[in-house]
Parts: C-alpha cells; structure tokens; sequence
C-alpha cells in the first residue's frame, strides 16, 4: 500500500434542500516523500480534500489511508492526536499569533509534541536567523509565510499540508517559499502537498492531481521535477 491512498472519498454539505458535494468519490495515491501539487480552479474541492487528509474535517463516505491507519474511521480524540503529531499545516494568510516573536510562534507549535526541532534551528533553515525576535507586524509576507512554515516543520510533521502558500506573495518570494517546500521534500524526505489553482507550478512537483467538478480528473507522475530557480509562473 502506498504511503498514503485515498479510495472513494466523498464529502457532502447540507444548505436548506440542497446536497452540495464538495469531494465526489476521489481516489488516488501519494507515496512518502513526495512534492505533490493538487490543482483545481475554485470550487473543484481541493481544499476539502486537503482538510480531509490534515484531519480537520472527516469523509461521509470512502477510505483515507495514512501510514497503514484509516483515518476516515478515527474517533475525535484520535484525529486530534493526529493532527497534533503528524500533520503540518501552512495556510495562505499565515495565521502567527501577533503577540508573540517568529521564534515564540514556532516555539508554541513545538510545545504540543514531544520531540520538536529547535525553533531557532527551524527559523535558520528558512533564511530568518536575524528575525527571531521580530513580531508578525514588522516581518514582510514573504518572511511571515517562512515564519509559517517553520512553525508547521518544527513539529516534525509526516505530512506537510500547504493551501494556496504562494497566493498572497510576490513572484520572487513566491519561488523563495517553493524552494523551501521542495527542500523539505528532497532534503529531509516529508510528504509535501500544496494546493493551488496555478497550474504552472505543476513542474516542480513529483506528482500532479487535477480536479475538477468535486472528482479527480487526472493523475501525472513527473519522473524529472524542474528546479524553482528555472521555474517561470
């Protein structure tokens, strides 16, 4: 079985009378380590699916295998120990707590799992050694999502879940995040998986899931993933 394999996933919502299906029997497999982009226009359900495989929200009907366990069948309780030891989470407006410095933001994601990296460590990575004691306010966008994304890494996370993590920054610290990403895909071996509705950065990744209309439309395997130095967007 492969490292993660999701078989006839559907998610419905309920608005008055209406049935909106947001996931429509989605299948496909992910194996550890991977860079995986899953791209879609608004509406296709790439984030639902997203917040599936993170445990934030739970399937009505199918399988989401992770690392041998189903998650589709975990209790409340178990989906929050979950969530807590092996998923990362990087959004696309940062979410740092404004009260505390870049080092206390990573600091306080750490705190909840046992073996966390050291957020200086973590924050050196990302290219903001000399911003550790800075406050969200007076961090750029750009050093904000690293910010992120180092909080998210700290935790040691299996899975590295990114929605839109380039869509509020500029072309240059856009590729700056990508490089990061794919760094701690191909450096440091995590299953990496952003969703995105720009296809051009389908290039970079290990593999490609398109969705359209709520269903996996296709499936790309990319034997050769282009560099971010050499990627146009």
């Amino acid at each position: 079985m492969s490292y993660i394999q999701v078989i006839n996933s559907s998610k419905y919502y309920q608005m008055g009378d209406a049935t909106i299906v947001a996931n429509d029997s989605v299948s496909f497999e992910i194996e550890q380590g991977e860079l995986v982009i899953i791209l879609g226009s608004s509406g296709a359900g790439k984030s639902t699916l997203l917040n599936i495989l993170g445990g934030m929200d739970s399937n009505d009907e199918g399988e989401v295998w992770i690392d041998g366990v189903d998650i589709a069948k975990l209790s409340s309780h178990e989906l929050t120990n979950y969530r807590r030891d092996d998923v990362g989470f990087v959004f696309q407006f940062y979410n740092l707590v404004a009260n505390l410095t870049a080092k206390e933001n990573v600091e306080l994601a750490a705190e909840i799992v046992k073996d966390a990296l050291d957020a200086e460590e973590v924050l050196e990575q990302v290219g903001l050694g000399h911003r550790i004691n800075n406050f969200p306010a007076q961090l750029s966008g750009g050093e904000q999502q690293r910010v992120a994304i180092a909080r998210a890494v700290a935790k040691k996370p299996k899975i590295l879940l990114c929605d839109e993590p380039t869509g509020a920054l500029d072309y240059q610290t856009g590729k700056q995040v990508l490089q990061i990403l794919q760094d701690m895909s191909r450096k440091q071996g995590a299953t990496v998986i952003i969703v995105t509705h720009n296809s051009s950065l389908a290039p970079i990744a290990d593999r490609v899931i398109r969705m359209r209309d709520a269903r996996v439309h296709s499936v790309e395997l990319n034997a050769d993933p282009q560099d971010i130095a050499s990627l146009e967007y």
